[in-house]
């Protein structure tokens, strides 16, 4: 097949796919409806797994640079016992600590990685649709009228994904019904039990649910706080107008602070307005298919599987993505496994993987509930088990993959 991929969304996904193809000496060009590099606040969480795949594309390093390193997330009352504790990372065990880093410095980081090896980027070019699939190509056209071909387009456009309609025409995301409202907050006056924050805490309340407060900048000198809100579903200017209420969502952060004790009061009490977001909470269901049936049009990352925020899996599961594809479509244009499949077994692996996070995310979801919301659950929903991470932080897809070849190639 033809080594030349079209990938829509200049995302963390879409820039990475990018580096991961062209490390296996694919070509790519990437396609973003938006005028510039998507430069949004907040932070997110990578995990080994991740930080693993970003270290095969040399861009660890400047993460960990630009990053909050840690390596604990803690679950406490608002007494300071410990409810539970669970690994971030492990320099020590997986190679690599968990980092905290803004999202816009890691495009940041990506994005000059690409633009220092030449691969292009078309910001302002905005996919509308597939107008041809056949063995070898797939036509499609922009918002601008042109048209463009390319052996293979990869949609990593976020779970509101243009490109997944065309594998799915009336899928339509599922609001959750919760918002998460966060903000970003000076670390120097906020005290938990007197002393500073150093690691990522969620305070649990038994009445009021849980208060988050997770350092980052590279220095820890700021953290995010946030609380989870029932809303109801609103259209994209109802969102809007929510965003813009600086002053209600300031209120949401202060209010039932004493509850989470001295962390909540001290770091809800002068909030920047210009500092605070609003992430609604949407899932789509477990999908049947990931690709086309003519295999030319193709989906991963938060279009294929949108994971709810609980573990800070999001991100990390997409560059799982990115980079396990990557990988066998180089085995696939070097004629050593059908692209069928390889395609198959690539969303088998990811799929399996994506489930299992999912368990994880429901288990520390009913552990933050407040006590009255958990009627109907069974003790062995909210079981206080560790959390066992070990297949989550130390996966090697390359071997992973490359055993598969071995036992499904050509020549086997």
């Amino acid at each position: 097949m033809s080594e030349e991929v079209a990938i829509i969304g200049a995302g963390l996904a879409g820039l990475t796919l990018a580096l991961a193809l062209h490390q296996q000496g694919i070509k790519s060009t990437i396609y973003e409806s938006r005028p510039a590099p998507l430069n949004i606040g907040g932070a997110v969480m990578l995990s080994p797994n991740a930080l693993k795949v970003l270290d095969a594309l040399d861009l660890y390093q400047a993460v960990r640079a630009k990053g909050f390193n840690f390596e604990e997330l803690e679950m406490q009352k608002v007494d300071g016992e410990l409810i539970e504790m669970y690994e971030f990372g492990s320099e020590e065990k997986y190679g690599f600590p968990g980092n905290r880093i803004y999202r816009f410095e890691l495009i940041d980081i990506i994005l000059g990685k690409i633009k220092e090896l030449g691969i292009p980027t078309r910001f302002g070019t905005k996919y509308t649709r597939v107008l041809e699939e056949t063995n070898d190509h797939v036509v499609w056209e922009s918002a601008d009228g042109n048209k463009h071909t390319a052996s293979c387009l990869v949609g990593a456009d976020g779970i509101h994904s243009t490109v997944r309609k065309y594998l799915y025409p009336d899928l339509v995301p599922r609001f959750t019904n919760m918002a998460g409202i966060t903000a970003a907050v000076p670390t120097a006056p906020v005290k938990h039990l007197g002393k500073p924050i150093t690691k990522p805490v969620t305070i649990i309340s038994e009445q009021k649910g849980a208060f988050v407060i997770a350092p980052q900048r590279v220095d820890g000198s700021e953290a995010l706080i946030g609380k989870q809100r029932r809303v109801e579903e609103m259209s994209r200017e109802g969102w809007d107008r929510y965003i813009a209420d600086k002053e209600s969502l300031i209120k949401f952060m202060q209010e039932d602070a004493g509850a989470f004790g001295e962390v909540a009061m001290s770091s809800t009490k002068h909030i920047d307005p210009n500092k605070m977001n609003v992430w609604p909470f949407y899932v789509i269901p477990q999908l049947d298919k990931w690709a086309s049936e003519g295999r030319r049009v193709v989906i991963l990352g938060d279009s294929a599987h949108a994971i709810p925020p609980s573990a800070g899996q999001g991100i990390n599961q997409a560059f799982e993505d990115v980079y396990m594809f990557a990988l066998l479509l180089a085995a696939s244009a070097a004629g050593r496994v059908d692209f069928q499949a390889a395609l198959t077994f690539w969303q088998d692996y990811r799929q399996g993987r994506v489930n299992k996070v999912l368990d994880v995310n429901k288990q520390i979801d009913l552990r933050r509930l407040p006590k009255d919301q958990l009627k109907g659950v069974s003790a062995e929903g909210v079981a206080q088990q560790d959390f066992d991470l070990t297949w989550l932080y130390a996966p090697d897809f390359k071997a992973d993959v490359e055993d598969w070849v071995k036992s499904h190639g050509a020549a086997a």
